[in-house]
Order: structure tokens, then C-alpha cells, then sequence
């Protein structure tokens, strides 16, 4: 009698990832409420701003049918969430504070609506720099990605931030800082997010 189990096969989160978890974005119209890319309404506080960008391949290909979840605080840095004990910081019924988008199918640029967060107390007690959290699946890749975006007009706060100082070569922090831009009356941050080669992500374990 055997005494160990077969491993199961593994198998990438696609093609059919869109529509168990975005279906909008293959062309389906099956859930009630759609997960959605825009974290705000008309009430939320805080700088409007938009986070964009592409995932790009080890060839330098952008990878059109990714999908992304953020998740991030508000505009004064709390979570919501119930782990998050900051008392003293108010929550913002108006921001949900997590989004799903999906990479444009022709250009594979990837977008959200969000607000700027504000900085977060760490499980030590520092204080980490304004962030966003990302989560990357897609075809190609067994096991999502998860990484963060900071914001390269916080320059002092990033100097300080204590997982930004983890990371040994400056060269390397630099593929966690995302760019601002003015486009018209929108603030764009520019982040694209580099799977391998030259200028490679950082991703976290977590």
C-alpha cells in the first residue's frame, strides 16, 4: 500500500481568470456588483489621483490580460479593516480602500481610481511612507505577485520608510516608486511592473 499521495498538478490562473474574477472585462454581465478599478465616490477624502501602468514581460512584451487587486489606506492612514486597531485615525465610510482592474486587452495598461493614502503605522510601530499594495495574477505566473507602490513625491517619507530600507540597492528601491504626472485637471502616478530582466520588480513574500 502506498504511503504518500500523489502531488496534485499545478496549473496558471488562466485563460479563464476574467471571468471568475472580472467577468465585465471578457464581456460577461453575471454578478449583481461587479468588482470594480475606481475606490471612490463623490464623498471621499482625500487627493484624487489615478495609478496606472503595464506589466511587462522578461522580453519586454506588456502582458495584456493580467489582472490586479490593490489594496491601501486612506487619506489619513487607516485601513479599513478590523486588524487595523489605529483608534485615533478615522475611517472613511466613502472609501473601500480595495479595487480590481484588468489590463486593456490591446495596450495592456492597467488603471485605478483611487485617492492618495495617507502613512500607515507598521506592525513595529514605525511609520511606513504612503504606499499602495498590489496583487498581480495572471497567465504564465503559478502563484500571485505582491509588491507595493510608493509615491516618488514623498521623497523624504520613503527615505525613512522601514521596508523601502530593507531593500540594499537603491537601483532596486526604485522599481517600488511610482511617478507623477499632470494630465489636464488628473494626477497620474506612472507604475509599470517588470515580471524579470532588466529593472526587475521587487516582490514581497508574504
Amino acid at each position: 500500500m502506498r504511503d504518500y499521495l500523489p502531488e496534485t498538478a499545478s496549473q496558471t490562473a488562466g485563460p479563464y481568470v476574467h471571468i471568475g474574477l472580472a467577468p465585465q472585462a471578457a464581456g460577461f454581465d453575471i454578478f449583481e456588483n461587479n468588482f470594480s478599478h475606481i475606490l471612490t465616490n463623490s464623498h471621499t477624502k482625500g487627493e484624487r489621483v489615478t495609478i496606472e501602468g503595464r506589466v511587462i514581460d522578461g522580453s519586454g512584451t506588456p502582458v495584456r490580460d493580467v489582472l490586479l487587486e490593490i489594496w491601501q489606506a486612506n487619506a489619513v492612514g487607516r485601513y479599513s479593516h478590523p486588524a487595523d486597531q489605529q483608534q485615533e485615525k478615522a475611517l472613511d465610510p466613502d472609501f473601500r480602500g480595495w479595487g480590481r482592474s484588468c489590463s486593456d486587452f490591446d495596450s495592456g495598461v492597467w488603471r485605478f481610481e483611487t485617492i492618495k493614502p495617507g502613512p500607515v503605522v507598521g506592525r513595529d510601530g514605525r511609520i511606513m511612507a504612503p504606499h499602495v499594495n498590489l496583487w498581480i495574477v495572471a497567465r504564465g505566473i503559478n502563484i500571485g505577485l505582491n509588491t507595493r507602490m510608493y509615491f516618488d513625491d514623498e521623497a523624504d517619507a520613503n527615505s525613512r520608510d522601514p521596508v523601502l530600507n530593507l531593500i540594499e540597492w537603491e537601483v532596486r528601491r526604485a522599481t517600488l516608486i511610482g511617478k507623477r504626472q499632470q494630465r489636464g485637471n488628473e494626477v497620474v502616478y506612472q507604475f509599470d511592473i517588470r515580471l524579470q530582466g532588466e529593472n526587475e520588480t521587487v516582490f514581497f513574500d508574504l
